[in-house]
């Protein structure tokens, strides 16, 4: 029984912007709870007791809404990083607090229905130093995991280029951002340097045993938060999946003749008279004028958003095409 995890919750989310201004990615709510919130009872109920959450960017939209994880029935601690130490120094740091050899590793924009004893089986099973949950295929735009016939990781396939001779005859496969882990994997990363892993510290394992590495591929629903649009259908389909409206945050106010429909609404948000939004983000601040029309789009206050931010400025507002970075 693995009874600790690292959820990776301290990146900029650079393509979920402008959003991810307002909060970090792992404290968007999704169907009425954040993000965050969602992973941790999901692994509590894995038997999962100890968790530590990396943070840097928008801190403090992360602690507020878990705390000690008291109220989750787990015991949350938290890595600061003063820079973003990426997939590999970010975890090397972590297992410093857990004060175990042994984790779920979870990537803070995932949320997942994979069964994770049956991870933690197969990791058992095998007894490499990593073993990362995928799909069972690769997935159209993005990167996938070359994975040998015996399920030993080869390496990583680029988006929208063919396979490098070395892995045409591998499966390729999707890596859900789901993993067990030893510590011992980590123990080539700084604790105090960015890092990465499918791009060096585990090519670098396999190098010296090609065993070290496994991918475990698993038929799951699983949802990959990377854009305001991911973001937008995310929500949609929890809320679906559940019965659920869609988001209504804290101090909503919306005018009885507005038109707001297929959108997530934060907290503390107005909507005025006559206003149309249709299928968008209003994160939390926003006043929407009387009268405004607004389709497909997030919506941020604008003194949120630093220069150079993709999308336009009206008023107080930053208004940005839900699909800016796709």
């Amino acid at each position: 029984m693995i009874d600790a995890a690292i959820l990776l919750a301290a990146g900029y989310g650079t393509r979920l912007a402008p959003l991810s201004w307002v909060r970090a990615k792992a404290a968007l709510p999704v169907a009425g709870e954040p993000i965050i919130r969602r992973q941790i009872r999901w692994l509590a109920a894995a038997g999962v007791r100890k968790v530590v959450v990396n943070l840097h960017h928008l801190p403090a939209s992360i602690t507020g809404l878990v705390g000690h994880g008291r109220d989750l029935d787990v015991e949350v601690r938290y890595s600061w990083e003063p820079v973003v130490l990426g997939s590999g120094g970010g975890p090397r740091r972590a297992f410093e607090l857990l004060g175990c050899d042994r984790a779920f590793i979870v990537n803070g924009d995932t949320l997942t229905d994979l069964d994770l004893a049956a991870l933690a089986a197969a990791h058992a099973r095998h007894q490499p130093l990593v073993t990362m949950a995928s799909t069972p295929d690769a997935r159209p735009g993005y990167n996938a995991l070359a994975v040998n016939e015996d399920g030993r990781f080869a390496g990583v396939t680029r988006a929208g280029h063919a396979p490098a001779p070395a892995h045409a005859h591998h499966r390729h496969v999707h890596f859900i951002g789901v993993q067990v882990a030893e510590r011992a994997a980590f123990a080539a990363a700084s604790p105090d340097a960015p890092s990465e892993t499918l791009k060096a510290l585990y090519p670098a394992l396999i190098a010296r045993d090609p065993g070290s590495v496994r991918v475990w591929p698993s038929a799951v629903a699983f949802h990959d938060i990377g854009t305001p649009a991911d973001y937008l259908a995310t929500v949609r389909a929890v809320a679906t999946a559940e019965r659920r409206a869609l988001d209504r945050g804290d101090d909503v106010m919306i005018a009885g003749d507005a038109d707001v429909t297929g959108t997530a609404i934060w907290n503390d948000v107005t909507v005025g008279a006559g206003a149309v939004v249709r299928d968008s983000v209003l994160a939390d601040g926003v006043t929407v004028p009387p009268g405004r029309r607004l389709a497909r789009v997030a919506v941020v206050p604008r003194a949120l958003v630093p220069a150079g931010a993709g999308g336009e400025a009206d008023g107080d507002l930053w208004i940005a095409p839900l699909d800016l970075h796709r």
